[in-house]
C-alpha cells in the first residue's frame, strides 16, 4: 500500500466544536478501514497544522474519496501528499536515466 502525510487544519465548525474531535477521529478510522485503507499515526500538533495523519492506502483515489468524504462534514480542511519510503525512493533514484 501507498503511504500518505495528511495534514489537517480545524475550521472554525471543528473547533466551535472541539469537544466532538475525539468521535470524529473515531468515525475517520472506520471509514479509512472501511475503503481499505489505514491510519496508521495521528498527531495533534502545534503551528501551522493542527492536526498531522500517516495513512496507508491501496491508491490515491481511495485517499482523496476518504479525504473528500470527512472535509465533507465541515470540522477540517486537508492538505494530502503522498509519502514515498527510503526503499521506494531508492528504487526511484536508481531509474533514472
Amino acid at each position: 500500500m501507498a503511504t500518505y502525510i495528511i495534514l489537517i487544519n480545524y475550521t472554525q465548525k471543528g473547533i466551535e466544536s472541539i469537544k466532538e474531535s475525539p468521535s470524529r477521529l473515531d468515525a475517520a478510522k472506520q471509514l479509512f478501514k472501511a475503503m481499505g485503507a489505514e491510519m496508521k499515526q495521528f498527531y495533534l500538533v502545534t503551528g501551522r497544522y493542527d492536526i498531522v495523519v500517516i495513512a496507508e492506502a491501496p491508491d490515491d483515489a481511495t485517499v482523496a474519496k476518504i479525504s473528500l468524504a470527512i472535509g465533507s462534514k465541515g470540522a477540517i480542511r486537508t492538505e494530502t501528499f503522498r509519502a514515498f519510503t527510503e526503499g521506494e525512493y531508492r528504487d526511484i533514484v536508481k531509474a533514472l536515466p
